[in-house]
């Protein structure tokens, strides 16, 4: 499991949330934390370059928000991100510089790195999205399971217990999620892969792979 640790997953470099995601070993690991995370560090936040829009929701000044858009806290919306028509922020999000929260998207729960990109008809509940990782068209993370038990992360035979009931996915720097496509709890995606379009996604995919459907992982040339 070591290429699923933050350390192999992420460019801490990328994100206003470094110093949370260097306390532990696996990102799942943190998500019971997120919201703490967001009051501890937007009181020490800049006022010169973010306000306090509302309680505990902090926007950076540079940053693009539609008078559509719902944004609860707590949520740090970092530089020049853009939050447009129609958004959902719901609450214990990191939404990073530059990153695409598009219309209809909903958010709970999540840290998205810089430049994320998750345009259009998107759902990212209980999730780490990578440095630049963008989610197509129409394509969700599934954060609980039908039968309501704990998410076991799963990699072959090697199983992770998280304890988790809510669990979405972790997503590497630079993932590329096909429209429509659905990532079942407990999924982790390993840096620079791609998922293909319509593709249901289960345990954990290897960085530098191309996810063609359960059973059909190729690695990138």
């Amino acid at each position: 499991m070591e290429q699923f640790e933050i350390s192999n997953l992420y460019n801490l470099d990328e994100t206003i949330a470094s110093e949370l995601m260097g306390r532990a070993r696996y990102p799942w690991e943190l998500l019971s934390q997120i919201g703490g995370f967001i009051l501890e560090l937007g009181s020490r936040l800049p006022r010169d370059r973010f306000t306090e829009v509302k309680e505990h929701v902090w926007i950076a000044n540079s940053a693009a928000v539609a008078p559509t858009a719902c944004i609860n806290g707590p949520a740090i919306i970092d530089e020049e991100a853009e939050i447009r028509h129609c958004a959902f922020i719901r609450g214990n999000a990191i939404v990073g510089a530059g990153a695409v929260v598009g219309n209809s998207t909903e958010l709970k729960n999540v840290i998205l790195f810089n430049k994320v990109q998750v345009p259009h008809y998107n759902y990212v509940g209980d999730s780490i999205l990578g440095f630049k990782a963008h989610m197509g068209a129409g394509s969700i993370t599934s954060n609980v399971k039908s039968d309501k038990t704990l998410v076991v992360v799963k990699n072959g035979e090697k199983k992770v217990e998280t304890g988790l009931k809510k669990f979405g996915a972790m997503l590497g720097d630079h993932v590329e999620v096909g429209c429509n496509s659905v990532l079942n709890p407990g999924t982790v995606i390993g840096r620079n892969s791609n998922i293909y379009p319509t593709s249901m996604v289960r345990g954990c995919v290897p960085e530098g792979s191309i996810f063609k459907k359960q059973g059909e992982v190729v690695k990138k040339h």
